[in-house]
């Protein structure tokens, strides 16, 4: 059976284009138009990831609302928010009511389609055995590859497709400075230097959130970021 997606996009060209892409890539996708529409069939049934916009109709932060109604129904249902609004207050708030990436509509349909099948790997990883071999431990930080996560001292740390991939990519290698050309590659993104700067002040963040003495990611200023043992 095929991968169900549910599109929430009030702009009925643009929701047709994502739609028309998916299905020849051979998901079943859904598209609602308004919130309480969206809402309302998932109270029926989740779907396999949820692709939002913020601005729905006229609720300027309609997306957020849904966003928050379905990750309390579900923990690990992948969400995505794609949409035209890019400020940093935006991304925060959408990662912060817990989107697993917050994307904006110039991205290609190449790397959307990317995106959202890393997060559908992740949740079949997470269903799986775990094995060993795919570990990689640094001091107190432990991510498992195969399941895509992160912990710290013991404790889960939230991060995103794009995090978890730059801090593997800094973990890794302790000591040695990532470029951020090299954390771009790392997560297969395109981002300017100061969405860069966004992540990476993101995961510190988060880190700090479970131990606010972390340092472990540290600036080489003018050239990208190291992992500091």
């Amino acid at each position: 059976m095929p991968q169900h997606i549910a599109l929430v996009e009030d702009e009925a060209n643009i929701a047709a284009n994502y739609r028309d892409h998916l299905q020849r890539q051979g998901f079943r996708v859904s598209v609602y138009s308004e919130r309480s529409a969206a809402a309302a069939a998932f109270a029926q049934q989740l779907p396999d990831l949820a692709i939002i916009d913020v601005g729905l109709g006229d609720e300027m932060e309609g997306g957020f609302e849904l966003c928050r109604e379905l990750r309390a129904q579900s923990p690990t249902l992948p969400i995505v928010f794609l949409t035209a609004r890019d400020s940093e207050l935006d991304i925060i708030s959408g990662l912060r009511l817990g989107a697993d990436e917050y994307l904006t509509k110039g991205i290609s349909n190449a790397q959307l389609l990317a995106r959202i099948q890393a997060l559908l790997r992740r949740v079949r990883a997470l269903a799986s055995p775990e094995r060993r071999e795919q570990l990689l431990r640094q001091g107190a930080l432990e991510i498992n590859l195969e399941r895509m996560t992160a912990s710290w001292q013991g404790e889960p740390v939230e991060l995103t497709v794009t995090e978890f991939w730059m801090v593997n990519a800094l973990a890794r290698h302790p000591g040695h400075v990532k470029s951020r050309q090299q954390l771009m590659d790392s997560a297969d993104v395109v981002l300017d230097d100061n969405t860069i700067t966004s992540h990476i002040k993101r995961i510190r963040r988060k880190f700090q959130a479970l131990d606010a003495a972390f340092c472990a990611i540290e600036t080489a200023y003018g050239v990208g970021y190291r992992w500091k043992t």
